[in-house]
């Protein structure tokens, strides 16, 4: 099982795959070097993607 990050950068939003369960809201999460924090989980935005997307902002 996969689900997907949608990941906040200074040049704007970056879709990723990443193995395992969605990580809860509110969660840090260390992506290129950086701590982030989940701000929601929704959603794929993929259509007829099951997924849950969980949104990272800067910690």
């Amino acid at each position: 099982m996969s689900h997907l990050l949608f990941v906040w950068k200074t040049t704007g939003w970056e879709l990723r795959e990443q193995d395992g369960d969605a990580p809860s809201v509110g969660a840090e999460v260390e992506q290129d070097g950086a701590t982030m924090r989940v701000s929601k989980v929704a959603p794929s935005p993929l259509p007829g993607d099951s997924r849950q997307c969980a949104y990272l902002v800067a910690a």
